[in-house]
């Protein structure tokens, strides 16, 4: 009876030091998990997401979003109150990255025009970027860091997530 402990507590710290390696190892470099990724501009124009990656040498948000998804529109307008903060003081660039699918992809560009938002909007009109990513519910939210590693991410959205969001990017930046 007295070996069972150690050997519960051996297990316990086995399966512990698994799971964190597991978590090392799934840092993901968001340039190698899109290549290959074309998306569009609200003007129409294709571009290379890794290329786009590749070339943007800051911190990255990258939001997934639908202009049916309210709580992506909640998410989208707090990231576009704070975008100069952002992007002069925490050198952050917000990328939004439109699900609509090519029938309703017609609606983004009015939509966001509407919105006046300042950041990048693309349309993954295919949804290969959102396939490559495992991103399965809109809103979901990446960060990014400047050697292009996902350090976070995160689905749904409710006022007072942006905190972590920025307790990340703060934490980045140091």
């Amino acid at each position: 009876m007295l070996l069972t402990k150690p050997l519960n507590f051996n297990r316990i710290l086995l399966l512990f030091s698994l799971l964190l390696c597991t978590q090392i190892a799934s840092a993901q470099d968001i340039v190698k998990a899109s290549e290959g990724v074309q998306l569009k501009t609200l003007q129409g124009k294709s571009v290379s997401f890794s290329e786009l990656a590749k070339a943007d040498k800051g911190i990255k948000i990258i939001s997934f979003w639908a202009t049916w998804c309210k709580p992506c529109i909640q998410e989208l307008e707090y990231l576009n109150d704070i975008y100069d903060e952002l992007q002069d003081d925490m050198n952050v660039t917000v990328y939004a990255v439109s699900i609509d699918d090519s029938r309703s992809a017609k609606r983004v560009r009015p939509f966001t025009n509407g919105k006046n938002w300042a950041f990048e909007i693309l349309l993954d009109e295919n949804s290969l970027l959102k396939r490559k990513l495992n991103v399965l519910n809109v809103p979901h939210t990446f960060i990014v860091d400047e050697n292009n590693e996902i350090v976070y991410q995160h689905t749904s959205y409710v006022p007072g997530d942006e905190e972590k969001y920025l307790e990340i990017i703060e934490g980045l930046n140091k």
